[in-house]
């Protein structure tokens, strides 16, 4: 594989407009480049939660996902073109059965937080949700593979299920909502 990106500005994007893979040029704020954004932005989430201490097995998981998100990109920058397939949801889900069996059933909502890398996960989770938003958006507009709608509802699950494993980490502990709790300085 050569030198890819020798230079990083080129000046083409300097007018609104950006490239997709295929060549097509199109507007930067498109529903295809939301979508693509919003992706890259979580791919950068999760690289801010595999910055701290988490189980080997977790960072392994999210290292994994990081790929196969960048993979996703690829796919949304090049119309036509299909590389998620439902291995790749299989392959969270069997995560999300393994690290749920090891929690205890939830009996109320959770808030984020926790410990930093449980929040940081939640926050992950939330722009997963985003992304899956702007792929529906552009899958009304544009033909996109149904599978990266199914990767990403089920991502987030996961980032769900991993925020609360790692709340646990270290001692730390879930937080938990209680309806109308008005806190008194």
């Amino acid at each position: 594989m050569g030198h890819r990106l020798s230079k990083i500005y080129t000046r083409t994007g300097d007018t609104g407009m950006t490239g997709l893979s295929d060549g097509q040029r199109v507007d930067k704020d498109s529903l295809r480049i939301e979508a693509i954004g919003t992706v890259d932005e979580l791919n950068s989430h999760i690289g801010a939660i595999l910055t701290y201490e988490v189980p080997e097995d977790i960072s392994n998981c999210l290292t994994g996902v990081q790929h196969t998100l960048f993979d996703l990109g690829g796919e949304l920058s090049m119309p036509g073109h299909e590389l998620i397939q439902a291995k790749h949801t299989k392959a969270l889900e069997t995560w999300l059965d393994s690290v749920n069996a090891n929690l205890p059933p939830l009996k109320e909502f959770v808030l984020p937080g926790g410990s930093p890398a449980a929040a940081s996960c939640h926050i992950a989770r939330a722009v997963c949700r985003r992304a899956e938003r702007r792929v529906a958006s552009l899958l009304r507009e544009d033909p996109v593979n149904p599978q990266i709608l199914t990767y990403l509802n089920r991502l987030s699950d996961l980032l769900f299920v991993l925020a609360r494993c790692l709340a646990r980490q270290n001692g730390a502990q879930e937080v938990f909502w209680q309806p109308d709790n008005l806190r008194q300085p």
